[in-house]
């Protein structure tokens, strides 16, 4: 298998599972790239590397027995071929510089989530309790109107 074809030729994930659900894929191979394994498609006289999401790079599985769990699960194939001659099992782990950042932003959402769930907790516990009291249609106008009036001031002071 020439190594070009992995450069070359690949097929997004989404592509991979349409034709393997209509049965259209005839094969498989999974080949070995130095830092994972690569899974090659082939369809009619076709064969290309499925792409990793949202880009037309191919994908690297980590270790062989994900891209083989892939090939077996995913794409309904019991038999495929393992091409190792390109695998270099020393070769640098791909890092996500991403992942300490999107992790960041999820513990944030979760503490937002959590203080947002307990405030409403709070002023239906004062509801029940009596300590909320509800606010007048008329006041809640004028109170509406004045904020209105403020945005629309500062608004004006910064020239929009």
């Amino acid at each position: 298998m020439p190594e070009s074809a992995l450069v070359l030729e690949t097929i997004d994930g989404k592509a991979v599972r349409n034709l393997a659900d209509a049965r259209a894929l005839s094969g498989a191979v999974v080949i070995g790239q130095p830092g994972g394994f690569a899974v090659l498609v082939r369809y009619g006289a076709t064969e290309r590397a499925v792409a990793a999401q949202r880009s037309r790079r191919v994908r690297l599985w980590r270790n062989l027995n994900t891209a083989a769990a892939y090939v077996r699960e995913e794409l309904g194939f019991e038999r495929f071929e393992i091409d190792l001659t390109q695998h270099d099992p020393a070769a640098v782990q791909r890092k996500r510089p991403d992942t300490a950042e999107r992790q960041r932003q999820l513990r944030e959402a979760a503490e937002h989530d959590a203080w947002f769930r307990s405030q409403v907790q709070l002023a239906l516990d004062g509801i029940e309790e009596g300590s909320n009291q509800p606010v007048a249609g008329d006041e809640w106008e004028a109170r509406v109107r004045a904020k209105r009036a403020e945005l629309v001031r500062r608004a004006a002071l910064n020239g929009n």
